[in-house]
């Protein structure tokens, strides 16, 4: 397996954690970002981010290359969700997201390609949600923002697919983080009714998917969007 370097965003928590930890597992060198103080997960170097902010990113993937050289790997995994009905959202919880979840996406992978493009090898993950393809009640900016995930992935798979690089998207279902802490026991049945396997997720089994879709293996898999979901939303 050869070792490469990864910048994964969002990697202090819940999901982009497992995938951080899972890739230095597997042998790479991982750079990960967050916005609070004191991140830990062993193995994985640090640095604060704001993905909304694209001076903030540029200085974000400075400081990784000095510290894991050129990246050859983006897993863009930062996101927030404001659930609520939409007419009730303010204009700043609205944009909140979808600058988190989707402009940010876009800001990370426009300052880090450059290695990807150069080297003729890459490898671009975005962490979506299924709730981007099947809706859900009092998420609409969270499942338009998670939506756009997939047409940013397609086209960017049409843009560098000559240059190696890959882009995918994964779309987790009900997944046991921080995120779905607050979510109605109600809401919460009602999804796991709906999912096959009648259980959550872990993130553990999102980050195994990641880290086969940037292993040289897949490297004939781009522009697809893999559910990992227990089967919530299939055929979707």
């Amino acid at each position: 397996m050869s070792s490469r370097s990864a910048f994964v965003t969002g990697a202090n928590r819940g999901i982009g954690a497992a995938i951080a930890r899972d890739l230095v597992e597997r042998g790479h060198r991982v750079v990960g970002t967050h916005r609070g103080t004191g991140p830990e997960v062993d193995g994985v170097s640090f640095v604060r981010c704001d993905v909304r902010d694209p001076e903030s990113v540029a200085a974000a993937v400075r400081e990784a290359r000095e510290v894991v050289g050129e990246i050859d790997i983006v897993v863009s995994s930062a996101g927030v969700t404001r659930d609520g009905l939409l007419m009730a959202q303010t204009p700043d919880e609205v944009s909140g997201v979808l600058d988190t979840n989707l402009a940010g996406a876009f800001n990370v992978v426009r300052e880090a390609v450059s290695d990807m493009v150069t080297n003729k090898w890459g490898r671009i993950v975005f962490v979506s949600s299924v709730m981007g393809l099947w809706g859900s009640p009092g998420q609409s900016t969270y499942s338009a923002s998670k939506s756009g995930l997939v047409g940013l992935a397609r086209s960017l798979a049409w843009e560098l697919g000559r240059k190696r690089v890959t882009a995918n998207v994964v779309l987790p279902g009900l997944i046991e983080t921080d995120m779905i802490a607050g979510l109605a026991d109600r809401r919460r049945e009602q999804v796991i009714a709906q999912t096959p396997l009648r259980r959550t997720g872990t993130p553990e089994e999102v980050a195994a998917l990641v880290g086969f879709l940037v292993s040289e293996e897949a490297g004939f898999i781009t522009g697809a969007s893999v559910p990992i979901s227990g089967g919530v939303g299939m055929g979707l």
